[in-house]
């Protein structure tokens, strides 16, 4: 076997295992398995198999999620630059089908980089609701970002935020969380050998004190009846089912339910609570029995990498402190209704809100105002809808916020909605995360490339393009010149501006195509 296993691991998995080690320590003789899930937020499954250049194999525990054959390249494909999938370990995919959203939801992915359990959620929600995306580390959450901005999110937020900070702007606020947590990573060590090198033997008690709090923190931002979904990618007892043995004596509005794929895969080990909590003997047998319907993803097991999920769900029990932002999803708060925080970052002082293309006029001020209407002529020239949501100026930069305007004061905020573009000297230039979340049917002019063409690898690569003006087809009234949607395949993949017969690539040059 070529991966060296840490020898302390391998004897801690023997004594944890018995008689099923040899054959988990066998499984880190074999190749990790590929996966990709479709983004439906752009394609439908029944659309992608039919585009798809590979043999896909369906994944039983997500309906969207595909294994790839060992030498697919899913990554060098112009698909992937049209965000058509999002390339993710098979087993990754478990806790946000379990997590149970639905659209319309309020939904808080706590530790969310880089991104791609927040792209499976977006795709559940979409379009509708509300996703809120954190992660602590600064280019993490970089990653994060633009992750979203690729698979064409409208309605996300990102944050960088410590959980008690921001369950102390949102309390009992969100429908549904989502809680990867931090973890020694034991479940990756066969798809990534900087794992192996990091763990120590004190690697799970030393997450596990961070996972608790992470927890607690999820646990207020939780509207009664709401769910948690808590997961690792570990296979340490003091990361998993005694965290969630702890979780239930302290926090009695809640159940282990048990989860919908319960028949693929394998209980929560009870067994083992005991032997790694402090004053065993003060465990409810209630408790126990709840843990027992934890999930334990086995790479032994599935066609997966090792992972641990719990579905914790709230009784319904009303708590002390309602959410104040409760009623402003979607629209305006509630008459009387205080908005959330005090802190230096209030995005009340320059933020404007756009209802049906028009601003308003309470909101708008000098420093706004020029942008506001130079977005506003934009949206009128360009775009055959309204965007939803609040309009939010940052300097020279707008966005379409899902959240008004003060409600993300005090926070560290990354992106606070869909990025729309820059109002500069008073025009206004589309930003690339709006064309990548937007439809063909949605802009003014589009073009069409061919995914086995060269012109969209030349596209994505950002070179200048020969286009004869007659191929872009163009709403009613509308001159070929100006700003362009360019699509793969009928995709969105980016801008491009046109003028006498060549398009301008505005393809930006972070997201290019690197690969021969």
């Amino acid at each position: 076997m070529g991966l060296q296993l840490p020898a302390a691991f391998k004897e801690r998995m023997k004594s944890l295992l018995r008689e099923s080690y040899e054959d988990f320590i066998a499984s880190y003789g074999h190749d990790p398995h590929g996966g990709i899930r479709v983004n439906t937020l752009k394609i439908s499954v029944d659309d992608m198999l039919e585009l798809s250049p590979w043999q896909l194999k369906p994944i039983p525990w997500c309906g969207t999620g595909f294994y790839t054959g060992p030498g697919d390249r899913p990554g060098k494909h112009p698909y992937y630059h049209a965000g058509l999938y999002y390339i993710q370990e098979p087993s990754a995919m478990a806790p946000v089908e379990l997590l149970g959203v639905k659209p319309g939801d309020k939904v808080l992915d706590l530790c969310a980089a880089p991104g791609g359990k927040s792209t499976q959620i977006a795709a559940k929600l979409q379009g509708e609701g509300l996703l809120v995306s954190n992660d602590l580390n600064q280019e993490r959450t970089k990653a994060l970002a633009k992750n979203l901005e690729l698979y064409g999110v409208r309605n996300g937020v990102v944050l960088r935020e410590h959980p008690e900070r921001i369950a102390a702007s949102f309390p009992a606020f969100f429908d549904k969380i989502l809680v990867d947590a931090p973890c020694s990573g034991e479940g990756m060590f066969r798809k990534d050998e900087v794992m192996v090198r990091q763990w120590t033997s004190d690697s799970p008690d030393k997450y596990a004190a961070m996972q608790r709090d992470i927890l607690k923190s999820a646990a207020g931002m939780l509207k009664p009846g709401g769910r948690i979904v808590y997961s690792t990618c570990t296979f340490s007892p003091e990361e998993n089912e005694a965290i969630i043995a702890e979780f239930l004596m302290e926090h009695a509005h809640f159940r282990v339910e048990p989860p919908a794929a319960s028949g693929m895969f394998a209980p929560g080990e009870t067994g083992w609570i005991r032997e790694h909590m402090a004053e065993p003997d003060k465990i409810p047998d209630e408790v126990l029995e709840q843990a027992k319907h934890t999930a334990r993803l086995w790479p032994h097991l599935i066609e997966g990498e090792g992972h641990f999920v719990a579905v914790l769900q709230h009784d319904g029990s009303e708590t002390d402190e309602p959410g104040v932002l409760r009623a402003a999803i979607g629209g305006r708060p509630a008459e009387g209704e205080r908005l959330n925080g005090k802190g230096k970052h209030k995005p009340e002082r320059n933020a404007g809100a756009l209802k049906k293309g028009k601003a308003a006029k309470s909101a708008a001020t000098d420093q706004t105002a020029a942008p506001l209407e130079a977005y506003g002529q934009f949206l009128r020239d360009h775009l055959a809808f309204t965007p939803d949501g609040f309009t939010i100026v940052f300097g020279q930069h707008v966005y379409q916020s899902p959240l008004p305007p003060g409600a993300l004061d005090g926070l560290k905020v990354v992106r606070p909605g869909w990025y729309m573009g820059d109002a500069k000297n008073g025009r206004f230039v589309p930003a690339h995360p709006l064309a990548t979340a937007l439809h063909p049917r949605e802009f003014c002019r589009v073009l069409q490339l061919s995914s086995e063409s060269d012109e969209a690898v030349r596209y994505l690569k950002g070179e200048t393009l020969d286009i004869d003006g007659e191929r872009i087809r163009r709403r009613e009234g509308v001159a070929p010149k100006g700003y362009v949607l360019v699509c793969i395949d009928g995709y969105s993949a980016g801008f491009g501006k046109w003028q006498d017969g060549m398009l301008k690539n505005e393809y930006p040059a972070g997201w290019r195509w690197t690969s021969a």
